[in-house]
């Protein structure tokens, strides 16, 4: 008797792709938003050597300010408030919601009336994120950043942390603050940030000054 066999099912196995290694850039976004919690967004044409950039507002605001400026008001700061550096530029990373207090107390020292260089970015700015630092030893993370970046032969231009943010702590803690005057919490006082970064501007825009008119004829 002639017929024909029933099919046998035979079991395609796909063979998965082999994952493509991550970049430097997923990497750091990775530190950033898993070891901190920090959100981040796609950096813009204009910064393309940091494909990452960090949204301002959800967990800190930031002071902008001349680094000759913002070195004096390190002292105000707590040991673990983080300070990062662009070029001749200091970003003072101060509490969430901060940025809106920063013209009122401006007002309040008596230095709203004049033009100063320094200005605070809140809820939807972004900043250019820093390569994270090396992990601490027998801690598995983020290797040292590439060479030319970093805090030592920093590429020209390129942000870097000055006093980066320790992940397993909560860096939001130590951020200058309003409330920080009676709270009792530790917290860096942001009036004290401000009255120094702001005073320090001031010099610097009289020395300026006075340098231009030295060397006019």
């Amino acid at each position: 008797m002639v017929g024909t066999l029933p099919p046998v099912p035979i079991e395609i196995t796909t063979v998965p792709r082999p994952r493509r290694p991550l970049d430097s850039s997923d990497q750091v976004r990775r530190w950033y938003e898993n070891e901190l919690g920090w959100p981040t967004v796609p950096a813009s044409e204009k910064s393309p050597e940091f494909p990452v950039r960090l949204c301002v507002g959800p967990r800190f605001d930031v002071l902008d300010v001349p680094a000759e400026a913002g070195r004096p008001a390190l002292r105000h700061l707590a040991p673990g408030s983080p300070v990062a550096l662009r070029g001749d530029r200091m970003w003072l990373l101060i509490a969430p919601g901060s940025a809106e207090e920063v013209p009122g107390v401006l007002d309040w020292l008596e230095w709203g009336a004049l033009t100063l260089d320094l200005t605070a970015i809140g809820e939807g700015g972004v900043m250019d994120a820093p390569p994270p630092p090396p992990p601490a030893p027998g801690r598995v993370g983020v290797g040292p950043p590439p060479p030319g970046l970093g805090c030592s032969g920093t590429e020209q231009g390129a942000a870097v942390w000055l006093r980066p943010p320790v992940p397993g702590c909560e860096a939001e803690a130590s951020l200058p603050t309003l409330s920080a005057v009676g709270g009792g919490g530790g917290a860096p006082d942001l009036v004290r940030v401000v009255a120094t970064v702001a005073t320090q501007c001031h010099r610097l825009r009289l020395r300026r000054a006075c340098a231009r008119q030295h060397t006019c004829p």
